[in-house]
């Protein structure tokens, strides 16, 4: 009898889209919520997934962060979801400098505002 199977790993992107100002950059994007997982395949067929981990990337500026899985299993069950920046801890960071930051509640860019995207104070 021939058995044929493997272990490996794959992501599938997940129906979420959710428009931000972004808290790394500080430009206008979106989060799309991406599924990790490994996964058993038994003659070429997927039967078996375990080790599942969410993770949200920001369309502007390419940032990944990791989602709690109570809400990425929300989010994969079609949920309404928010995610908020309190449920997201950041995992790669795709710029490099801020130049700007906010006086009044600490939000950092490195785009040429004039004023804070957050709070609408004066950027310096």
């Amino acid at each position: 009898m021939i058995f044929i199977g493997g272990v490996a790993s794959g992501e599938k992107k997940l129906k979420f889209n959710q428009n931000i100002i972004c808290p790394n950059c500080g430009k206008y994007g979106r989060y799309e919520v991406i599924m990790g997982y490994t996964y058993l395949s038994l003659f070429f067929i997927p039967t078996l997934k375990w080790n599942k981990k969410y993770y949200a990337a920001s369309s502007c500026c390419g940032s990944l962060y990791i989602v709690n899985n109570e809400i990425g299993r929300g989010i994969e069950r079609g949920e309404h979801v928010t995610l908020a920046e309190q449920n997201l801890q950041l995992v790669q960071n795709e710029q490099c400098c801020f130049t700007k930051e906010c006086s009044n509640c600490g939000f950092q860019t490195h785009e040429d505002f004039r004023y804070c995207p957050r709070c609408a104070s004066p950027l310096r």
